[in-house]
């Protein structure tokens, strides 16, 4: 079946959600989500969303210069000065969307601060800021009728002049995007949606690592799709770890315990309960995640522990429990009051800086594709991402995106000459054991080789081990029947060689790409 839209947008994060709604009063917009609306990278955001608010005591030139040492120099200064200054509009957008900051009894916005930011400029809702916006989006696009909603949609691939036979190479020019083949997961039919405009906006890659605070649709979907289909994609490489995951084995994704509680007043300790952040860095426990990250997994390979612990114990328990509702109920569950008790912590893959290179407007390096979000590249993050900064660049660069495909919405046509999907000769998998071990075994080689400290030796080790299953997953491809499983393993190994591969091009330690084969280069 073939449908049509004026707007197609992949993934409904806070980055899908808030283009979708931005364009809907200029046509029809077609909104696919893997699973249903809630599961998205947005919904487990606890911290909060970076925004200079508070004049008296900040200013957007603090904001860029904090942006700009956290990414350890690497970021582009114009997109940095773009998402600060244009920030607080988009904040004001957001509360006209029903989101809900939490303010002091003054009626000011409640401000927190956390690891890189010189100031207190967190905007946040409770310990789940991330769900908040979600959820307000969600109702907004429910009730908009020009946005139709297809949950549990799988977008297989995006369409290009490949597509129409001819032969698209990384150097072709002007390669355009005609829409996608999606995939209706409760049916197993794949749709042609023809567009005249596409979003990518799928999220992160977490998933591609075996411990991950993301949840487990981070598969770099979007990214593998766009480096199939010939586009840029960029500075793969950094990819941060949080800290502070919650040390509890068996958890996937881990349960994140957010940057706003080292904020707070959280000490990290080692087992025996003696600090050690004062040996890495002189912000302590403040300092960026990719100094606290690399300094717990050094703390836990030295002493040869599985975590360390953060210390919230001296903090006034009434508070703690207001100001972190959620942590506090989940530690509980397990058995830790954290009141009390010190809560074990250990680094998960988090957060991707990279993804598809985009321009000021949103746009890929193919046309009529745009990418938003923790898939694309906007050069805002650089070597290393501030804490909460993702958010707010999110819509930043969903507004972008929004006016720029606005003004060439009338001037585009749909494509009406692509092929139905077509997978004769093709069969569901033998063994579903084969996908699901690959899966397994990209987790423990991405965890493993190309996690938080790399070295040359690791990463060849990786492209050997990753470049067996690529080949075992491209001929399981071609011979099977489409299915989710199938295609997400598919685009995890594609999105994991681009992190190896890019982080063996870069000869250097720099932000997250830390290796022991290149000493450490300090550009702060």
């Amino acid at each position: 079946m073939v449908k049509r839209y004026d707007f197609l947008v992949i993934g409904s994060g806070i980055a899908g959600m808030s283009f979708a709604l931005k364009v809907a009063g200029k046509g029809k917009v077609a909104l696919i989500s893997k699973t249903n609306l809630e599961e998205a990278n947005t919904y487990f955001a606890q911290g909060g969303i970076a925004s200079v608010t508070n004049l008296i005591t900040d200013n957007f030139e603090k904001h860029i210069k904090d942006t700009m040492i956290a990414g350890d120099q690497l970021s582009d200064l114009a997109a940095v000065e773009k998402v600060v200054r244009e920030a607080p509009a988009q904040i004001e957008e957001l509360i006209s969307w029903g989101v809900d900051f939490d303010k002091d009894e003054k009626g000011n916005f409640d401000l927190h601060r956390e690891g890189g930011h010189s100031e207190f400029r967190i905007l946040h809702h409770k310990d789940n800021t991330g769900a908040e916006i979600q959820d307000s989006l969600i109702k907004a696009v429910q009730k908009h009728t020009n946005i139709d909603i297809y949950e549990n949609h799988f977008t297989i691939e995006i369409l290009t002049q490949h597509h129409l036979g001819a032969t698209v190479t990384r150097q072709t020019p002007n390669i355009d995007c005609y829409g996608a083949y999606v995939m209706d997961m409760d049916t197993g039919r794949i749709d042609t949606f023809l567009s005249k405009i596409t979003l990518m906006a799928t999220g992160g890659i977490g998933a591609v690592y075996q411990t991950t605070t993301n949840p487990m649709v981070a598969t770099g979907d979007g990214i593998a799709m766009v480096y199939r289909a010939k586009g840029t994609v960029k500075d793969m490489e950094f990819v941060q770890f949080h800290p502070t995951a919650l040390y509890h084995p068996g958890d996937r994704p881990s349960f994140l315990i957010t940057e706003a509680m080292r904020g707070y007043g959280g000490v990290l300790r080692t087992k025996d309960g003696k600090e050690f952040m004062q040996k890495y860095d002189e912000r302590l426990s403040l300092a960026p995640r990719d100094i606290v990250a690399r300094a717990i997994d050094n703390e836990m390979k030295n002493r040869g522990d599985e975590h360390v612990f953060l210390d919230v114990t001296h903090k006034n328990a009434d508070d703690t429990k207001k100001h972190f509702p959620n942590i506090y109920k989940r530690c509980l569950e397990i058995g830790i009051d954290i009141t009390r008790e010190y809560i074990p912590v250990a680094p998960a893959a988090h957060y991707l800086c990279g993804g598809i290179k985009v321009d000021m407007n949103a746009r890929s390096s193919i046309n009529r594709l745009y990418a938003v979000g923790e898939c694309a590249c906007t050069g805002l993050h650089g070597g290393n991402r501030l804490a909460s900064n993702s958010l707010i660049e999110a819509v930043v660069y969903a507004d972008a995106a929004a006016k720029h495909s606005s003004t060439i919405i009338g001037t585009l046509a749909y494509q009406e000459n692509i092929p139905a999907w077509n997978d004769e000769g093709t069969s569901s998998p033998e063994e579903m054991v084969l996908i699901t071990q690959s899966i397994r075994e990209v987790g423990q080689i991405m965890s493993t080789y190309v996690g938080i400290v790399r070295s040359d030796l690791r990463l060849k080790r990786a492209w050997n081990r990753l470049d067996t299953i690529y080949e075992e997953t491209e001929s399981l491809f071609k011979r099977s029947v489409a299915s989710k499983d199938i295609c997400e393993l598919r685009n995890m190994v594609n999105t994991g060689y681009l992190i190896m591969r890019q982080a063996i091009e870069r000869k250097e330690s720099r932000g997250l790409h830390y290796t022991l084969d290149y000493p450490p280069v300090s550009n702060k």
